[in-house]
């Protein structure tokens, strides 16, 4: 029987981790909940989901979470073992839908499987599998922080990504970013909502007419031209 590879946490995720840790202690402050995520029995996971909205969200984060072990090559067993847990049976249940994951266990799997970003792959989870304590989060700004965070980060690996980018002189690079800064200021006014220009385009027309002045033909009762 082939030994399982030894699947290792990457450094960069500490930071998450610690400040993760940190934002749990405050929510379970919040949320009044007690002891150790990580030590959630199947039993318990599957007592959690409960009606047919929280069913569908877990079933939903359960095919992430496949998809995310299915592209990192990891087994059931592999990624079960670099979080922490004796076997695979929490996870394989999670990914079939049928048990949620607590957030202690949620921050592990995403330090394995979000190698380059794992803040993603925790909110999303996150998300899905404790509405309650994503709500905490947004309370406490967190949320919103790592929101803004993964923005920041989707803009950045757009220069990243581009070889000719890098390439640029200090004179380039200014002229480029004057033309992206164009172009994302642009791109904000023309994905506006409408709706809140409705109102103000009303007003205006009500003015126009108001200012028009009434002629003969705009009275209903006005006799018509040529007759006594």
């Amino acid at each position: 029987m082939p030994k399982s590879r030894k699947v290792q946490t990457p450094a960069d995720a500490a930071p998450l981790l610690s400040l993760a840790r940190q934002v749990r202690g405050w929510a379970d402050t919040v949320l009044s909940v007690a002891g150790s995520a990580t030590d959630l029995g199947l039993t318990l996971a599957q007592g959690r989901v409960r009606g047919p909205a929280q069913k569908a969200a877990v079933a939903k984060a359960g095919r992430q979470l496949r998809q995310w072990r299915e592209a990192a090559g990891l087994t059931l067993e592999e990624l079960s073992t670099a979080v922490g847990l004796g076997d695979a049976k929490l996870i394989s249940q999670a990914e079939g839908g049928l048990a949620s994951l607590p957030f202690d266990l949620v921050l592990r799997l995403a330090g394995v499987l979000g190698r380059r970003d794992p803040v993603p792959v925790a909110m999303a989870l996150t998300r899905q599998y404790n509405p309650e304590l994503w709500k905490t989060l947004e309370g406490l700004g967190i949320g919103k922080l790592a929101v803004h965070g993964t923005r920041e980060r989707e803009m950045v690996n757009i220069y990243r990504g581009s070889d000719a980018a890098r390439e640029l002189d200090d004179a380039r690079f200014a002229t480029v970013l004057a033309f992206t800064r164009q172009a994302f200021e642009s791109a904000l006014l023309l994905t506006a909502p409408t709706a809140a220009a409705r109102p103000e385009a009303a007003a205006g027309r009500s003015k126009t007419r108001s200012a028009r002045p009434r002629r003969a033909d705009d009275d209903p009762t006005a006799a018509p031209a040529g007759r006594d």
